[in-house]
């Protein structure tokens, strides 16, 4: 039987409920109605485990949502997601710069950063969905921890694949023993996405572009989470921003933040362009500090695309455009002052999970954009040390690998400053579904990226 994950109204409920309590809404009584009728939790691996919903519940679940989605929220006004509430929220917010945007980007620094990202994404791939005592248990089975090099199934014992084993898709071509180009991920997807979005569209491109070039050239079925109920909710009829919304209780995770890189590098020395050419990607998808992550991500590279600046000052710059008041905010300061406070990553990776295991999903933006910045700011933006860190974290460690990745990438300058060991497995390839990009070279996206940071 095929039966949809991330998209039925039985699967959604226990997700919406956790994300009410996040984002400041009361939850309870909703919450008692749907246990009271047989509802379940909230799976901790999103669309796992499907189940099959007598009609009753599968009723009583759209109506469960909608229920929830008009619950008023104790933190709407520090966490708007309009763009005028955005800036109005953030007074530090960059200016643009006085002689327009910096120069583009050289192609060798945009080589750097598609490869950066896929390194990062490629590492993080077979341990995608484990738990972080997984990863280090499979990492250190073969002396590769901390982290310094691809995962390898090589030495690992049996009882300990067994107890843990490797992501079921990603394994047979993400492994070192097994890599033979850069497979297909979404991490890479969307950034040529976007690249399509500015060759068609330009920087004016509108949330509704965003949303016709995902119906013509993204496949449903390499979208999930809040891109997938977002995907169904266009060919619903439904509108952005509505799409973002309805009936989606994952618009506060990591889908927008994997969006942003081409956003940054498009816009060198303009954060504030960057971030907000980021919110109109981000919208049709997310909210709140869904769209924030993706903005800081934006802004940060965009202040990296220029050079001249270290890791610390894109970090800074990424923060003025997130609201002072957000739980992002307050995440990505917490989690690069511990990144300054202790000498051992493993420390701060424990002080995290700590601070958000209990309450957020390991795909939720928030704890995922504080690990990206510790670890970015613990290895003082070395690519090695950046990607092996973000990874290390083991939340959502593709996605952490590749943001962390391209900015450490972008900020070395050249493909020449990433090790071998890292890029040679990509053998300058890539597969993806998108549109004609399959099989397109490292070398050549930098070239279409350039060409889009330099048009006026």
């Amino acid at each position: 039987m095929l039966r949809l994950t991330w998209v039925q109204p039985e699967d959604l409920v226990g997700h919406e409920l956790r994300q009410a309590a996040q984002d400041g809404r009361e939850p309870s009584a909703v919450a008692a109605r749907w246990r009271a009728a047989g509802g379940g939790e909230a799976p901790e691996r999103a669309g796992a485990s499907p189940r099959r919903a007598s009609r009753y519940l599968r009723l009583l679940a759209e109506d469960l949502l909608d229920e929830l989605a008009d619950l008023p929220s104790a933190l709407a006004e520090d966490e708007p997601t309009d763009l005028p509430g955005i800036r109005a929220a953030c007074p530090a917010w960059p200016a643009g710069p006085a002689g327009g945007r910096g120069p583009a980007p050289t192609r060798a620094g945009l080589e750097a950063a598609w490869l950066g990202r896929a390194v990062g994404c490629l590492l993080g791939k077979p341990v995608e969905k484990l738990p972080l005592h997984a990863v280090r248990a499979l990492a250190g089975a073969t002396g590769n921890w901390p982290l310094t090099t691809y995962f390898t199934a090589r030495g690992v014992p049996r009882d300990l694949l067994e107890a843990h084993p490797w992501n079921r898709r990603s394994a047979a071509t993400s492994l070192a023993e097994n890599i033979d180009g850069m497979p297909e991920d979404d991490d890479l997807n969307y950034p040529l996405l976007n690249l399509l979005l500015l060759q068609r569209h330009g920087r004016t491109f509108t949330t509704a572009d965003v949303a016709r070039l995902w119906l013509d050239e993204l496949p449903a079925g390499r979208t999930f989470t809040a891109e997938r109920v977002a995907y169904r909710n266009l060919l619903c009829g439904v509108e952005p921003p509505h799409t973002a919304r309805h009936r989606n209780p994952f618009r506060e995770w990591i889908g927008a933040l994997i969006r942003a890189d081409v956003h940054g590098w498009t816009n060198p020395g303009d954060p504030a362009a960057a971030a907000e050419q980021a919110h109109r990607d981000a919208t049709l998808t997310h909210t709140a500090n869904g769209v924030y992550a993706a903005m800081f991500a934006a802004a940060a590279i965009a202040t990296a695309a220029t050079g001249g600046h270290d890791v610390h000052a894109c970090l800074r710059t990424g923060l003025t455009v997130v609201p002072p008041r957000s739980r992002l905010f307050r995440a990505v300061t917490h989690a690069i002052g511990l990144a300054r406070e202790h000498a051992d990553f493993d420390t701060v990776v424990d002080e995290l999970h700590a601070a958000h295991g209990a309450t957020h999903h390991w795909v939720h933006a928030v704890p995922n954009t504080a690990l990206i910045a510790a670890a970015l700011t613990h290895a003082d933006g070395d690519f090695t040390g950046s990607v092996c860190r973000a990874v290390s974290g083991g939340l959502d460690t593709d996605s952490d690998g590749a943001t962390a990745g391209g900015v450490a990438a972008l900020l070395a300058g050249d493909p020449a400053a990433l090790p071998d060991r890292w890029t040679a497995p990509l053998k300058n390839r890539l597969t993806t579904s998108v549109s004609d990009f399959d099989g397109t070279g490292f070398d050549t996206l930098a070239h279409l990226t350039h060409r889009e940071a330099a048009r006026p």
